[in-house]
């Protein structure tokens, strides 16, 4: 007995001589070890989410390999104790190297002569994933071993979990529990149903043998297994476990989302390399808006293409960009994205000229226009769209009938330079012919700009003059300069409020929104741009290489898209509240010079003009000097012509009315002012000076 016990001691110390040289061994080898350079491991595919964090549009890799970002936090719980129970049951417990399962494989494999079960951590795995080597040797699975430690101790157990989210092969490009998800099952991995759950467990034992999409029957024992090993160890029930071996696998990849493309890929463009990007755009409106422009494309006809941009008011966040009627669709060009591309708006720019009038002091939506045959000059005579006329109407029904001598008799009154630059100033980027000096066509469509711009333009008119710069990125809004007003409060309130009764597309209900349309020359394009006081939607259809398009109307095609947005946005439309200022008031109460516009002097007079100051003139006040002893001199105001009474305006408020063709008006402070006269019938005159 004596001699056993002896024997046995030294045995027990042999053993623990041999465990203590294997640590020893381990100790030093690891710290021998070079660094596990963990930036190839790192590498994810950039994602594009919208502002709640949903997937728009995933990127490959740089190597062609879908690796998406995924964290344990954001997989199934029940994905996660069916690969605990599968791989790897002591994961919580062990270093990275289970001593229990490489005891129970070495004696499998003596016993067996052959490899019965491994001993693999998922620690290990996710160091040969970090540190691939195609030799199967000894002194690779040793080296595997060391890096499990090291990666535990560098990153704990939270981090090899997610590596190997991350990392694990799913066959071909397919790297990482989400991009499997996405691929095999069309969602994300955060609520997998138990069948799915166990197939995304098994495939990375075998990633090709096993592919669902060429081995479906593999994919499915593979997946059978695992359920079989859940239910013994707990993780599900045995009638769980049998109803989920009932559902089939998937025989076919799912092609990954590609929502608001031409966002992510402008996005992608900006900035290169981030790994998440979160756009302000709501995933479900952007997938509804595309559904749409797709569904009226096809049933306008071959060829055609829509866009569609919705801003918010508030702030000027995208919450919808549609580029095209579809990404992907070579015969319709869907790869350029016509939010940016610059068109003819047709009529869509005239309310910002009637607007510039009411700021200007020149008409009210009650004064009264002509809508008769009239020539501007020698080769400029514009007719309505349906080339009839409405005779004398009031402002307000001429822009909601769109008519178009009224827009070039109050562009003639605003100015064509004046009206361009002001656009300009707001932000809009307009193009004329062959960078031509602005003429008065320019009220009805000559020149170009992009759907963009124009919503912006539009949102300015429901923000009261203030012209928002598009917000593309979720997050704090960025710090705002100074503000790009279109026109001033006041002239806002009176163009949206025409547009609120602007008739309606048909079978749509009236007074619900502000809106205008627009139609280029030679039926090129088709434009609809309204808003409420929440958000602001602009719609563009076409045929993106420019081509004519006989029909193509804005009121028949791109408005029942604009009133169909607006109802898949929600909610009931709000106006545009009205300033405490605005004059609301018939014709026979405004004043007499408001009633009615008049582009020519009353028979036998001379024409009315501003004699001083003359247009662009820079008079000296004394209102620059930093103190002065007594108050500056008016300002003297000389007309020529004209049937009195003479109403003086300066920036569109009334400063004067005599019957004298002379008045003064004395200035609050340097800077520019616009003066403008008008007489009995609606005649006017302006000049733009300085005065300090």
């Amino acid at each position: 007995m004596r001699r056993i016990a002896g024997l046995a001691g030294i045995g027990l110390a042999g053993l623990i001589l041999l465990v203590a040289a294997a640590g020893a061994w381990a100790w030093r080898a690891m710290e021998t070890l070079p660094p596990l350079d963990l930036a190839p491991a790192s590498a994810r595919s950039t994602v594009v989410l919208d502002r709640s964090g949903a997937l728009l549009r995933p990127f490959a890799t740089a190597d062609g390999r879908w690796r998406l970002p995924v964290g344990a936090e954001s997989v199934d719980p029940r994905f996660l104790a069916m690969l605990r129970a599968y791989e790897d049951r002591r994961f919580a417990a062990h270093p990275g190297v289970d001593p229990v399962a490489l005891a129970r494989a070495a004696g499998q494999w003596l016993a067996h002569r052959r490899i019965v079960s491994g001993g693999s951590t998922l620690s290990m795995q996710v160091a040969r994933l970090v540190e691939p080597r195609r030799a199967r040797s000894l002194d690779a699975k040793l080296r595997q071993a060391l890096r499990a430690v090291a990666l535990e101790r560098s990153l704990g157990k939270a981090g090899v979990l997610d590596l190997y989210l991350a990392l694990a092969p799913y066959g071909g490009a397919l790297e990482g529990v989400r991009a499997a998800s996405l691929a095999y099952f069309g969602r994300e991995p955060v609520r997998l149903t138990a069948a799915e759950a166990a197939l995304l467990v098994a495939l990375p034992q075998a990633p090709e043998a096993r592919r669902p999409d060429r081995f479906p029957e593999r994919a499915r024992a593979a997946r059978d297994r695992v359920l079989d090993i859940a239910a013994a160890r707990g993780v599900l029930d045995r009638a769980e476990a049998a109803a989920a071996k009932a559902e089939p696998v998937p025989r076919a990849k799912r092609p990954f989302p590609m929502i608001a493309a031409h966002a992510a890929e402008e996005a992608l463009a900006e900035t290169p390399g981030t790994p998440v990007i979160r756009l302000s755009l709501d995933g479900r409106l952007q997938a509804s808006l595309e559904a749409l422009a797709a569904e009226r494309a096809a049933a306008a006809g071959p060829g055609l293409s829509a866009a569609i941009l919705v801003l918010d008011n508030r702030e000027g966040r995208v919450l919808a960009q549609v580029g095209s009627a579809g990404y992907l669709e070579p015969e319709r060009r869907g790869a350029i994205d016509m939010t940016r591309a610059v068109r003819s708006p047709g009529s869509a720019l005239k309310p910002f000229v009637y607007a510039m009038a009411f700021e200007a002091g020149l008409a009210h939506p009650e004064t009264l226009v002509e809508d008769r045959p009239a020539r501007f000059s020698a080769s400029y005579a514009p007719e309505n769209f349906d080339q009839t006329y409405q005779g004398t109407v009031t402002a307000r029904r001429a822009l909601q009938l769109s008519l178009n001598v009224p827009a070039v008799a109050l562009m003639e009154a605003v100015g064509p330079a004046r009206f361009i630059a002001r656009l300009r100033a707001a932000g809009a980027d307009i193009r004329l012919p062959r960078e031509a000096a602005p003429g008065l066509p320019v009220a009805l469509g000559g020149l170009g700009l992009t759907l963009t711009d124009l919503a912006r333009l539009y949102a300015g008119l429901a923000r009261g003059g203030d012209v928002p710069d598009p917000l593309r990125r979720a997050g704090p809004a960025p710090e705002r300069g100074p503000g790009r007003a279109i026109t001033e409060p006041v002239a806002a309130w009176y163009a949206a409020d025409i547009l609120r009764g602007a008739p309606p597309p048909e079978n749509a209900l009236p007074n619900r929104i502000a809106y205008k349309t627009g139609t280029s020359f030679g039926y090129r394009d088709a434009w609809a741009a309204g808003f409420d006081r929440r958000v602001t939607v602009a719609v563009w259809v076409g045929r993106p290489d420019g081509a004519a398009v006989p029909g193509l109307v804005g009121r028949f095609v791109a408005a029942p898209i604009l009133f169909d947005a607006f109802a898949r946005i929600g909610g009931e439309p709000e106006p545009v509240p009205r300033p405490f200022d605005a004059l609301v008031a018939d014709t026979a109460g405004l004043p007499p010079p408001l009633r009615r516009l008049g582009r020519d002097a009353a028979p036998g007079s001379q024409a009315l003009k501003i004699a001083f100051p003359p247009d662009g003139a820079r008079v000296d006040l004394g209102l620059s000097e930093r103190a002065r002893p007594e108050p500056a001199d008016g300002l003297a105001l000389k007309a020529l012509g004209g049937v009195p009474p003479l109403t003086w305006m300066v920036d569109g408020t009334p400063v004067a009315q005599t019957a004298r063709r002379n008045a003064a008006w004395t200035p609050d402070g340097a800077g520019f002012a616009r003066i403008s006269v008008l007489d009995a019938t609606g005649a006017s005159d302006s000049v733009t000076v300085r005065v300090e």
